[in-house]
């Protein structure tokens, strides 16, 4: 019988496993996917994911994949550009976007080097239960026939259609409709450029680097446009990439490689994340809109609380349950504010006269300017940088 049984071992469910086997606990792995293997992804990790790579010994062999690090970041919102660094936390500010067929492996071999058991190519089919309380995984592997494995907690790490969120009827909340779709392409033969969020109207197109001298750029747009959009990507590709004039010469010599992948399935939710002998990390148990790409960094936070809160509860600290509900309200509060601002920027509604004042404001004033593309990353309080009176004190001028 293991400790833990970790459904899903991509960015949130391998961490997890990871630091519960480092923990001394015995934790089992399974993913029906065999690694490397691909998934669609924003890719990208803000500071504080960094960090946790930083703080588990992993972002030297993510960094020695030939990943780029950066630390500025452009917004572009048509009449106001604006770029700066992110404040530093735990002393880094810098960002990454790998491959997920790199960093999904990388996040594996980490788990197994920890002591974690790993199956690949294991789908689970359901769960086991005593009474109200699941108490194991039933499954089976490539070789086919059904396997049965029992945990004191079972624990969903695979996506937003968790089999574990549906088969315990995890309860969801503050939950709201897709609001966009999202598809990206890789290309070849970028010139170095701004890593940038460029707004425009009915759009949202980003660029950054990845691994093997690629280029990356999400082109997101309202769900309305779902249908005709997958209808020709290849269009909705170029046509995203013209509105921004500063691409033009960067992309000059650009070649595509790869198909377009993304989706039209990006629903928002919080679902309640514990309950008896299960629980729910990453996107499994808190799904947002990726407009701002927060999906991994907030699976590698998600992953810390939930293994601190288990270690809590398996040590006797405090019963399991008390601590599973202290990951929850840990989670939620430090997280509903990027959903709400995630949310409110898929609505594609034009900035406020006020936004644009804090804009024009930014554009000398490269402290508050660091500050404010610190809340689109996570390293600057939301409600603390938009709090009236700071409001106030930065149209004003004032340090």
């Amino acid at each position: 019988m293991y400790d833990a049984i970790v459904v899903g071992a991509r960015c949130a469910g391998s961490p997890t496993a990871t630091l519960l086997a480092r923990l001394g606990y015995r934790v089992l792995l399974v993913d029906r996917a065999r690694f490397p293997s691909d998934t669609i992804s924003t890719h990208f990790i803000w500071p504080p994911g960094v960090a946790c790579l930083r703080r588990w010994g992993l972002l030297d062999k993510v960094l020695a994949t030939g990943c780029p690090a950066f630390r500025t970041i452009g917004l572009d919102v048509g009449e106001f550009q604006l770029e700066g660094d992110l404040p530093p936390i735990d002393g880094g500010c810098d960002m990454l976007a790998p491959r997920r067929t790199v960093l999904d492996k990388l996040l594996l071999d980490a788990a197994a080097a920890a002591g974690a058991e790993v199956r690949e190519g294991f789908t689970a089919t359901g769960l086991i239960s005593s009474g109200e309380a699941a108490t194991g995984v039933r499954g089976r592997s490539r070789q086919g026939g059904e396997i049965e494995e029992r945990a004191r907690l079972v624990i969903g790490a695979d996506g937003r259609n968790s089999l574990v969120a549906r088969a315990v009827s995890a309860a969801e909340y503050d939950a709201r409709p897709s609001l966009t779709c999202a598809y990206y392409a890789y290309w070849r033969d970028v010139a170095p450029h701004l890593p940038a969020i460029h707004t425009r109207p009915r759009r949202t197109v980003i660029s950054f680097p990845t691994n093997d001298g690629l280029t990356i750029t999400p082109i997101i747009a309202p769900r309305e446009e779902f249908q005709a959009i997958r209808a020709d990507l290849d269009g909705f590709a170029a046509q995203g990439l013209g509105l921004v004039a500063d691409f033009a010469e960067p992309f000059r010599d650009a070649r595509r490689v790869e198909p377009i992948r993304g989706t039209g399935t990006l629903p928002n939710f919080f679902r309640k994340p514990y309950g008896p002998g299960w629980a729910l990390v990453g996107d499994a148990g808190y799904h947002k809109d990726p407009i701002l790409a927060q999906g991994i960094s907030d699976a590698f936070r998600c992953a810390e609380w939930l293994a601190e809160a288990v270690h809590a509860g398996f040590s006797g600290d405090r019963p399991l349950a008390e601590a599973l509900a202290g990951y929850q309200r840990k989670r939620d509060e430090c997280l509903a504010p990027m959903y709400g601002l995630t949310c409110s920027l898929a609505s594609f509604e034009p900035p406020p006269p006020e936004t644009l004042a804090l804009y024009e404001a930014l554009r000398s004033n490269a402290a508050e300017r660091s500050r404010f593309f610190g809340t689109l990353g996570g390293t600057v309080p939301i409600a603390e940088y938009y709090a009236p009176e700071n409001l106030q004190r930065i149209l004003a001028g004032s340090d």
